[in-house]
Formats: C-alpha cells, sequence, structure tokens
C-alpha cells in the first residue's frame, strides 16, 4: 500500500510520522534556561578595575612566595650516585652482573646532624615510565584483588600476562621492572664499631593506594595460599608473597611496590625508600660523623641510581 508524503506532516524538519501517529515537536521549551534567556553579569575589564585585582593578588602571594622559598632552602641533603659507572667506584664491580646479587659498599660523611625526620629516595635518570604502552602494562582489577583478574589478567599485561603456562601476579611491564635494590645504612662508632640506622619501610605510600587500590586476594589462609596457581614476574627473584615477612606489608599492599606502581611523569625521578624517624628531642636523627651505606645491587637496568637523604620541616 502506497503512502504519500505531505509537508505538513513534518514538525521542525523532522522525518514524516507513521500512519496514524502524532507529530513530534523538537523544539526546546520555552523557558529562560532552556532559551538561554537567564540574567547574566559579566565584568567590564578596563585598566582601572584590572590592575589594582593583579596587584592585591600579587601581594597575598609575596608571603607565601617568601614562606616557600625560606622552607626550601631548610631542606639539607646527601647526594650518592652508586651506579659504579666510574672504574673507582666500590659497585663498579656490579656492573658485569657476573655476581647476583652483588653487594657493594660506600663510605660517606655527614659534615653536619640531622635534627628532624630524615627521607630517602632512590632516584633513577632516563628512564621512562611516562612511556604510553608501558604506563597501560598493568591490571588494576588484579591489584585490586579480584580472584578472576588474579588468574586471568588483562590482555594489556602482555607480554608480561603470562610465563610457564601460568598467569603472572603482579602482571605487566610496570610489577616485571620494579625497583628491588636493597639499602642499608650504618653510623662508624669509634672508628671501627658500626650501628645499623634503623630504616621505616611502612608509610611510604599514599593512604589512598594502601587501603583502596591495591588489595591482596580474599581468604582467610596463607598468603601463599591466595596466590596459588600464579607466577613471579620474569625479572623478580621471589614471588610477591614473599615481599616482606610483615603480613601488612605483604603482597600486593607492600609500599615499596605500591610506591614503585605510581609511575613518574617524567624519565628522571625520584622514589620514597624509606623513614628515619627522630626517636628523641635529645639526641639528633643522624648525629654528624662517618657512615656507610651497603647496597645488594639486584636491580636488572643499566642506569643512573642515585640515593638521596633529605632533611626536611614537617611541611615537605
Amino acid at each position: 500500500m502506497a503512502m504519500s508524503y505531505n509537508s505538513k506532516d513534518e514538525v521542525d524538519g523532522g522525518p514524516p510520522c507513521a500512519p496514524g501517529g502524532a507529530a513530534k515537536n523538537r523544539r526546546p521549551d520555552n523557558t529562560a534556561f532552556k532559551q538561554q534567556r537567564l540574567p547574566a553579569w559579566q565584568p567590564i575589564l578596563t585598566a582601572g578595575t584590572v590592575l589594582p585585582t593583579f596587584f592585591i593578588i600579587g601581594l597575598i602571594f609575596i608571603p607565601i612566595g617568601i614562606g616557600i622559598f625560606v622552607t626550601s632552602n631548610n631542606i639539607r641533603e646527601i647526594e650518592i650516585d652508586y651506579t659504579g659507572i666510574d672504574p673507582s667506584s666500590p659497585c663498579n664491580k656490579c656492573l658485569s652482573r657476573n655476581v647476583t646479587p652483588c653487594i657493594c659498599t660506600i663510605n660517606f660523611t655527614l659534615e653536619q646532624s640531622f635534627e628532624g625526620n630524615v627521607f630517602m629516595y632512590y632516584g633513577l635518570s632516563n628512564f621512562y615510565q611516562n612511556h604510553r604502552r608501558y604506563v597501560k602494562s598493568r591490571d588494576d582489577s588484579q591489584l585490586n584483588g579480584d580472584p578472576t583478574a588474579l588468574l586471568n589478567p588483562s590482555k594489556e599485561c602482555e607480554p608480561y600476562r603470562r610465563n610457564e603456562d601460568k598467569p603472572i601476579a603482579p602482571c605487566g611491564a610496570i610489577a616485571n621492572s620494579m625497583f628491588n635494590d636493597t639499602l642499608e645504612l650504618f653510623l662508624v662508632v669509634n672508628g671501627s664499631f658500626s650501628t645499623a640506622i634503623p630504616l621505616k619501610k611502612k608509610g611510604i605510600a599514599w593512604w589512598t593506594d594502601k587501603n583502596v587500590k591495591f588489595r591482596n586476594p580474599p581468604g582467610e589462609g596463607p598468603l601463599q595460599e591466595r596466590f596459588k596457581d600464579t607466577t613471579k614476574p620474569v625479572n623478580w627473584v621471589k614471588p610477591v608473597y614473599l615481599l616482606d615477612s610483615d603480613q601488612d606489608n605483604n603482597g600486593f599492599i607492600n609500599e615499596d611496590f605500591i610506591v614503585w606502581m605510581r609511575t613518574a611523569a617524567l624519565p628522571t625521578f625520584r622514589k620514597l625508600y624509606r623513614i628515619i624517624e627522630r626517636k628523641s628531642d635529645l639526641h639528633p636523627t643522624l648525629p654528624a660523623g662517618d657512615y656507610f651505606l651497603n647496597i645488594k645491587y639486584i636491580f636488572l637496568f643499566t642506569l643512573q641510581i642515585t640515593l638521596y637523604i633529605l632533611l626536611m620541616d614537617e611541611n615537605g
């Protein structure tokens, strides 16, 4: 059966209605909001209004800038490069990778005491954590403890998704390249004896990462059982459930791992490694004197690696 076309059947450029159907009006309601008739106010920008505004804002930011400048000048920093590129460096032997892990020792002197909390950072140069494929090479569902994603990781993790026909936990290039050198700090006492400086390894990650983004697989048994039927990343020396003897800092909620998984925006970056807390107001956190740093060289990438020891105020 043929149907005739009549322009009156269309409303506001719409398609013709079906036989027996009602015409649809596409025109917006005649209200002040939908017709953009709401009252509005727009300032008239003149030299008499703009210049005083900029002047007042500038006066406000002057004391803020002075405070930031003074705070930054109060930060004291020691920089220790233990890459080992220099043939005279004690860590030069570790570049050959003939011995794994390789242990080297670097001596240094602290001229002034560090009185407050001290923060230890490791720094890497020319490591592009901001590469697009690298940034995407992870499975956030797996890291959040999802049992399904644990055994069937995202394809974004390729080629670090499976190994030896088992799913990798944690999967992806970011986890596979995790910084895993071990650093120990010692104070030399009376020229011959040494005492270890206690390094706090908890409290270095963001609270939201530790308590929201990263979770271990659910279950009541040992952590090893919850990671059953998975395998460690290719470049790791031990599985994720053996990262720490403290179960509150083990598995996916290990804070060294969490800090590494927060990728850096630039190829030269620092990440918080340890905190040295001040124990008493009567004694400095790090007294002036001779120290040595024991380095267990495990990190497989030949890059410039630097340890930074910083003294900051409470504002960081």
